[in-house]
């Protein structure tokens, strides 16, 4: 945890041709600060890899910030991975999130060759050695599918052990939830860098269904402010505004190495909260 801090925002690639132009806009105003990386994301079973590889490709050469693809391996043959890593490594790009990846609806596990987020580290390793760094998901209130914690910290030591740099985690609102689960990998010998993904709160009855879909716990105390407000949306995200903030400045204070935002391809919110902890541009 002793390298220097490393800050970064997330993207998800669009549908259509004006969500994109939103996107690239929002990418070179964040640009200005000076970010680490940019991540793009990749949808179940691959279902957005075009527009995430010219996403990709678009932040690195016109923004000029270095892009991390996810790529994922459920629902993709080992020539598919291939074809993209060789594509990736063509174009210069050097990080990659590294992911099992959702599965469509009606899509089995045994689709693809590789099952798990560790056989894809793998993968990536024995066919590129060490071009890419490799960023993994954490997971500090336990993946959704997860059978209990115990065995979701076993999936995760798997992964650092196949070869991964650092990890991002799902985004939380309790701090103590990702102190915890970052003591405990040090008590199992883990020692990559963990970074807290961070979700700003703007819109409460979308954050709630997000939630609820992937296991990120919003505390009780938070919820029922966040329901008090209806449908002030300016108290909420001014709420919003100041526990993520503060939850920030405690995860710094405590050692964590750098923070992850989650932009939901817009600048404003994730900035609010980087002016407010006066982070580096």
């Amino acid at each position: 945890m002793s390298q220097d801090r490393r800050y970064s925002f997330e993207f998800f690639p669009t549908k259509t041709d004006a969500g994109h132009e939103k996107l690239l806009a929002t990418a070179r105003q964040l640009a200005t600060y000076n970010p680490d990386f940019f991540s793009c994301t990749y949808g179940a079973g691959g279902s957005t890899r075009d527009r995430t590889l010219n996403t990709v490709l678009q932040l690195e050469s016109e923004v000029k910030v270095p892009a991390a693809p996810h790529l994922s391996c459920v629902g993709d043959s080992k020539d598919d991975l291939r074809g993209l890593l060789n594509e990736y490594k063509a174009a210069g790009i050097k990080r990659i999130v590294a992911l099992r990846g959702d599965l469509p609806s009606g899509m089995g596990m045994t689709s693809g060759e590789l099952r798990h987020a560790n056989e894809l580290v793998e993968f990536i390793r024995e066919e590129t050695g060490n071009h890419f760094h490799i960023e993994v998901a954490a997971y500090p209130e336990m993946h959704p599918q997860a059978r209990n914690y115990e065995d979701d910290l076993a999936n995760f030591v798997r992964k650092a052990r196949a070869g991964a740099d650092s990890a991002i985690t799902q985004y939380f609102f309790n701090a103590d939830s990702y102190f915890y689960f970052v003591d405990r990998l040090q008590a199992l010998g883990v020692d990559i860098p963990v970074v807290p993904g961070i979700m700003p709160i703007t819109n409460y009855s979308k954050l709630a269904r997000f939630s609820d879909a992937c296991g990120a716990e919003i505390p009780r105390w938070i919820r029922k402010q966040l329901e008090a407000y209806g449908d002030d949306s300016q108290s909420i995200q001014r709420f919003g505004e100041q526990v993520v903030s503060e939850m920030c400045e405690r995860l710094l204070q405590g050692g964590a190495p750098g923070l992850h935002f989650y932009s939901m391809n817009q600048a404003e919110p994730s900035l609010a909260i980087w002016n407010n902890l006066k982070l580096p541009r």
